[in-house]
This record gives structure tokens, C-alpha cells and sequence, in this order.
């Protein structure tokens, strides 16, 4: 099977099955404008499918295969290759465990190349533990790392915070706050904003109007509170919009994104991790969606976690896990048609 035909093929792997993944699977499934807008084929277990589908009180309606089995060129149901990877006797609800970390991580390195090798134009996935994710893959920092494992792959990409049309950007991510400032330079902001640039115009912001923060109290106050401002991230911003990006900047963090939610900008680049991510959850944790961009295919999710408190309560919100899947399917579609012009 190749990934073409009208409708975009999404690969989904289920994430942490000691959470809430199984059910938000179970019920996004049914969503009859997302599951009329793509063909899915998912990876998991069937078992654990059905147990999050109880919790939900809904029925899938997937058309069921093993590993191995071809898939069909057509279906008009969602098709869910059962890996039978994780017993549900042995599931231990609301913890991590190596069997829960074992099963996602299988089921996730499936969906990827299985896009890898031109089968899917996009990937989903629901949520992942990482403490779990860390029994099963030592090697484990961040979906990042893994991705490029799985597939091989060694070009720039990030992750990208996004709700409601706004999006967050960075240049540091998971490193601790002291080393922060040490890794900011000019080029690597201009690869952040290089990058942010791209994802957003594969998402169809054309062009899109980028702010970037300030990584001082105000900015640096002109110099008065730290120089990074005035010596690493204006000349980065110059040299940005010489090379014709749509960019501003730097701005005192603690306003801009005040700014870009009122609609003065499309993104905001920020400096380092929870620089944006305390903003973006509080404007909007249930919807926020996580993109991770740069690789040869979009990777969405919800920007929420596992949610071990409400586990098997069938009370999930599924407003993230709706807006990911959205997501994916836009930017496969922007794919498809970009590819399709070139």
C-alpha cells in the first residue's frame, strides 16, 4: 500500500496504554468528519483498543488485521493492525511501567516507518509516558530522539506547541535552565525561525509573521538587565529578515504572547522550553496540540499527557486529541499538494 488516492493516509500509533490513550483512540476513531477526511491505519492492540472503547461506551468499527497481513487498498473503516503487544491482564492502570513504555514505543516505531517508507503522509499518535518510554528505551529524551532513530534521520526539527492557530516555537528545549543561555547564538536562532518558517507554511500560513522573545526580564531593558538581546537575538532577527522572513523582535516574553493571541503574529519563538509552554497550557490546555516538525512527514499529538488520575473513568477530554488529528490531516494534505505542484 502507498500513500495516495484522494484522501490522506494517516499512520496512529497508540501511545501509554496505562492512561488515557486507549479511550481517546477509541472515541477519535469515531469522529465521523475526521474519519471521513482520511484513511487511517493504526498500530496496537486490539485488546486494548476494546478496553478503552468500554470505557467510552462506543465502538470503534475498525477493520481489524495481523502483523503481516496485506493492508487494503481500500476500506472505509480505519484500519487497525493488531501487534497483540501488551497483554491487558498484565495492565497496570495509572503507572508507568516497562510493558506500557515496551507497547508504545513498538507500536510508535511501526507508525513511523511505516510513513518513512512513503506509506502515510502523516503520523498521530495519543499520548506517551515518559517515564515508561524511558524503561523500554534507555536512550530516551524526548519523541525527537526517538524519531530519529526509528527512521534514520539527522536533519534539523523541533517541536512546535500550537492551539487555536497560535504557535510556539524554540530554540532550546529539553536542556536545564542554567545551560540556557550558553546555547543561545545567532545561527541557532536563524536554524529555529529557518524551521518554524517551513512548518508553518506547510500548515498554510503564507507568509507566516513570527515574534521572537526576548530571553531577559523586558527584553534587557536596553542592556540593564543582560546584553543577549542587543549582541545574539536583534542581529539574529536583522539577519532573518534579510533572508525574507516575516520576523519581529525580540519582545519582552512576558507580553508577547498577549500580542500573538490578539492576532499580531501567527508563532512566537521563545528562547527555551517553559519560556512558552507555561503560556500556550494556560491559554488553552485541552486543545493545545504538539508538532513535531522538520522530519519528511508531520508528527502531531495531543500537547496533554497521559492523565494516569482519570484512567479507565471514560471522561477523557478529547478536544487536543481532536485538534492533533486536524492537524496532521491539514498538513498531509498541504503536503500532498505541494508535492503534487513541484
Amino acid at each position: 500500500m502507498r500513500a495516495n488516492g484522494s484522501l490522506p493516509t494517516i499512520a496512529v500509533a497508540m501511545g501509554d496504554p496505562s492512561g488515557i490513550s486507549p479511550e481517546l483512540l477509541a472515541r477519535i476513531l469515531l469522529e465521523p468528519d475526521l474519519r471521513s477526511s482520511a484513511r487511517y491505519v493504526v498500530f496496537g492492540d486490539k485488546r486494548l483498543l476494546d478496553l478503552g472503547a468500554a470505557d467510552a461506551k462506543v465502538d470503534p468499527d475498525v477493520l481489524v488485521i495481523g502483523e503481516g497481513d496485506e493492508i487494503p487498498a481500500q476500506s472505509a473503516k480505519p484500519v487497525f493492525i493488531d501487534l497483540a503487544n501488551h497483554d491487558p491482564a498484565a495492565l497496570e492502570r495509572g503507572k508507568a511501567t516497562l510493558a506500557g513504555g515496551q507497547a508504545a514505543t513498538d507500536n510508535f516505531r511501526r507508525a513511523l516507518r511505516f510513513a518513512a517508507d512513503g506509506k502515510a503522509d502523516a503520523v498521530f499518535f495519543t499520548p506517551f509516558n515518559k517515564a515508561a518510554m524511558r524503561f523500554a528505551y534507555p536512550g530516551y529524551d524526548d519523541e525527537i530522539r526517538f524519531v530519529r532513530d526509528a527512521i534514520g534521520y539527522e536533519g534539523d526539527a523541533s517541536e512546535f506547541n500550537i492551539l487555536d492557530g497560535l504557535w510556539n516555537a524554540r530554540v532550546t528545549s529539553h536542556i536545564p535552565l542554567s545551560e540556557v543561555a550558553a546555547a543561545i547564538s545567532q545561527e541557532r536562532i536563524l536554524k529555529a525561525l529557518t524551521l518554524a518558517d517551513g512548518n508553518l507554511r506547510a500548515a498554510g500560513f503564507n507568509p507566516p509573521r513570527i515574534a521572537v522573545a526576548g530571553i531577559n526580564p523586558h527584553a534587557g531593558d536596553g542592556g540593564n538587565f543582560g546584553r543577549d538581546e542587543i549582541e545574539t537575538i536583534e542581529p539574529a532577527v536583522k539577519q532573518a529578515k534579510a533572508r525574507g522572513f516575516t520576523v519581529e523582535g525580540p519582545f519582552p516574553s512576558d507580553t508577547v504572547f498577549l500580542r500573538a493571541r490578539n492576532g499580531d503574529f501567527d508563532a512566537v519563538l521563545t528562547m527555551y522550553h517553559d519560556q512558552g509552554q507555561i503560556a500556550m497550557k494556560l491559554i488553552g490546555f485541552d486543545r493545545g496540540v504538539t508538532l513535531i516538525g522538520g522530519f519528511p512527514f508531520p508528527i502531531c499529538t495531543p500537547a496533554h499527557g497521559t492523565a494516569y488520575e482519570i484512567a479507565g473513568k471514560g471522561i477523557a477530554n478529547l478536544g487536543a486529541t481532536r485538534a492533533a488529528l486536524s492537524l496532521a490531516i491539514k498538513m498531509a494534505n498541504e503536503g500532498r499538494a505541494a508535492r503534487k505542484a513541484a
